[in-house]
């Protein structure tokens, strides 16, 4: 499948644009730093002691110093959520790269990674060096306090040292814990090492105050490898024996000035007072007004909370003490609050620890098909905190005059919201005509929001647009394969097919019926549809048209 570079700059030039630019800004900082140490007359000294150890230890430090505050913007989730609804942000390319935040956090965790092994490595043999080549002549240039002196003996007994293992220790945690098998198979794990962040940077902090490599301060009254009164042998400062020049004074050295927290304290103070800011907005717990029991495990949840605003497409982060009172679970909202109705609803499926306790609470008999009591009895569910909501890829459907959303399974839930807002009224949205493919094992999941779809199909039959929205159902599991037997769902019936959606042709009709226009195509759904519609996103078969991917994902 060719390539199309004008689908493939819409796509990813804008990310690949801002992943130079920060390898560009690593690799400007690592040379600046390696150069400095390496012909900086202030470090002549500690680099005839330490070697190129030195030099590579300070550069890697300060990738890491970058790195490490630029780690935390990704995840203000709310000023994220800012930007994106005001008009601080009104390109559509800007809006699609906050969508990829996530990407970008994980590229600085693992560059955080990569140069701590290069900057521990450094490190390791600068303490050898310490003891090998401890200098006489400049005593208080030495870490170590007599020459030989066990390199493990120094680690251990300074403050960079202990500092340094206990933030290897941390970080191994970290990374190890965010791997993707740890994160599906057991998210508290992930969650309760990652928050380990706290700690991690009150030690990085701590980390450089401990002065071990020291500068010279006085080097233009003694330039270095000048011949010292008290000298007999010049090689000693690496001057040849009638080169030199005499030292107006001995040679003096001052521990270099902690500047880790000029990079971290500017973002961890912005990370901090969003979380203030987080807390405070969710600090009352939410009404749940109806909990209903959906077929293949899954949940719906309807709840109240005052002056709670959301748009289509976005995301809130639930907490309920009673099954942990640490864990936030992100979910899409299924409906949002409006003018007619004030309750905020989402589906969640019944899957790990979390979920189940969650629904053990909410639905003690597993018969309980639903639950809706009246406002008097509310006490016996459990406490529920919401937190948001957040942005999403998902609120950019309406910005396109053609849309495809294709959802897999429960990743139908972000859709479910746009197609409320439809059914509420879709004249006010730039939104012409919206292609909607769902896809699922079982024919049972379709229940889920067959009475909004039947619903926002009679409404666009009656006001005479029918081609408004383009439906199409897809049952991939065909054993024991019955229909929609009930005649309020005929519509789904007649868009229901068996097997997989043919993706080539869905892009080339829509390719065909939208010459000349930009089509936003969004995902939610496992990552063999994600990678099937990327690629075909880029491929240049569909002349004049061209198609914008963007992907559901919670950061």
């Amino acid at each position: 499948m060719a390539l199309s570079v004008r689908s493939w700059v819409a796509n990813e030039g804008g990310k690949h644009l801002v992943l130079v630019l920060w390898l560009g800004a690593n690799t400007l900082l690592f040379m600046r730093t390696f150069l400095l140490y390496y012909c900086g007359q202030q470090y002549h000294y500690l680099h005839q002691m330490l070697g190129l150890g030195l030099c590579i230890s300070r550069a890697s430090a300060s990738v890491l110093n970058l790195n490490c505050s630029l780690v935390l913007l990704p995840m203000c989730r709310s000023l994220l959520t800012y930007l994106r609804g005001t008009h601080t942000v009104t390109s559509r390319k800007a809006r699609r790269l906050l969508d990829k935040s996530k990407t970008f956090h994980v590229a600085c965790g693992v560059a955080i990674c990569v140069f701590s092994v290069v900057h521990v490595s450094a490190h390791l043999v600068n303490v050898v060096n310490f003891s090998v080549r401890y200098s006489e002549d400049f005593p208080s240039l030495n870490v170590a306090r007599y020459r030989g002196e066990d390199p493990r003996l120094i680690i251990l007994t300074t403050v960079p040292g202990i500092t340094g293992i206990l933030l290897v220790l941390i970080l191994f945690l970290m990374f190890t814990a965010s791997s993707y098998c740890i994160r599906v198979s057991n998210y508290e794990i992930f969650w309760y090492t990652h928050n380990l962040f706290i700690v991690f940077y009150i030690i990085l902090i701590v980390h450089v105050v401990g002065g071990a490599l020291k500068y010279q301060t006085n080097f233009e009254a003694h330039p270095p490898g000048c011949l010292r009164a008290n000298q007999t042998n010049p090689e000693e400062s690496g001057q040849a024996e009638g080169d030199g020049w005499s030292c107006r004074e001995e040679a003096r050295f001052q521990p270099n000035s902690p500047e880790t927290w000029l990079w971290v304290s500017g973002p961890l103070c912005l990370y901090c007072a969003e979380r203030l800011y987080r807390y405070i907005r969710s600090n009352s717990p939410v009404t749940i007004v109806a909990v209903v029991r959906h077929p293949c495990d899954v949940i719906e949840l309807r709840m109240l909370k005052k002056d709670f605003k959301a748009y289509p497409g976005q995301y809130i982060v639930l907490n309920c003490p009673s099954v942990s009172s640490f864990e936030n679970h992100p979910f899409t909202l299924t409906a949002c609050p409006t003018e007619k109705k004030e309750t905020l609803g989402i589906h969640l499926r019944v899957v790990g620890d979390w979920t189940e306790r969650f629904t053990e609470l909410l639905l003690p008999d597993p018969g309980a098909e639903s639950e809706i009591l009246p406002m008097v009895q509310q006490r016996r569910y459990p406490k529920l905190y919401v937190d948001g909501p957040f942005g999403s890829s998902s609120q950019e459907v309406f910005n396109y005059e053609v849309s495809l959303c294709v959802a897999g399974g429960i990743g139908v839930t972000p859709f479910a919201c746009v197609l409320h807002a439809l059914l509420d009224g879709w004249r006010h949205f730039r939104l012409r005509r919206l292609y909607f493919v769902w896809v699922c094992r079982e024919l049972q999941s379709f229940y889920w929001f067959a009475e909004l779809l039947c619903a926002l199909h009679h409404k666009l039959w009656q006001e005479n647009r029918p081609d408004y929205l383009n439906l199409q159902l897809f049952v991939s599991q065909t054993d024991g394969l019955q229909n929609i037997s009930e005649e309020r769902y005929r519509p789904l019936s007649s868009r229901m097919m068996i097997g997989r959606p043919r993706w080539k042709l869905l892009f080339e009709e829509i390719g065909r019926t939208n010459k000349h226009k930009r089509v936003g195509v969004f995902c939610c759904g496992p990552k063999g549809i994600s990678r099937t519609l990327h690629r075909l996103c880029n491929s240049d078969r569909y002349s004049g048209t061209t198609f914008e991917f963007n992907k559901e994902s919670f950061s």
